[in-house]
Parts: C-alpha cells; structure tokens; sequence
C-alpha cells in the first residue's frame, strides 16, 4: 500500500473511531462515509453532472459545521 493511500486508510479509521465514539453505530456511518466517498470520486471524476444540483460535493462544501448535516 502507498503512503498516500496508507493515509487515507488511517484518517478514515480515524473518523469511524470518532463517530463510534460518539455512539454512531458502524452501518450508520459506514452508510454516511460511502456517501461521501461517492460524491468526492463524481466530483475528482467529473462524472458528477449526472447528480442534481444542491447534491454534489461543491454543494455539500459551501456549508460548514452542523449545516452540512441540514442540507442533505
């Protein structure tokens, strides 16, 4: 595995021992985070026209903190 992708793994680890902590259960943010990687491949893919707009990662990156989460 490469640096890079070695630290992606660990800081995705990271934030799923965050969420557990927060007593998020594993199918919820496993549900959430696949979402999330869904939208940041459309938009690093530029295949996201296919995504309404209000949906996409730009969209869901205007917002910051808690407002993410009331967006979508």
């Amino acid at each position: 595995m490469s640096n890079t992708t070695h630290d992606i793994v660990a800081k995705l680890w990271n934030l799923c021992n965050i969420l557990k902590d927060g007593g998020i259960i594993y199918h919820k943010y496993v549900t959430e985070l696949t979402y999330l990687l869904f939208l940041k491949m459309a938009k690093e893919t530029e295949t996201e026209a296919g995504l309404p707009e209000g949906y996409r990662w730009d969209d869901l990156e205007a917002h910051k903190g808690t407002e993410q989460l009331k967006s979508f």
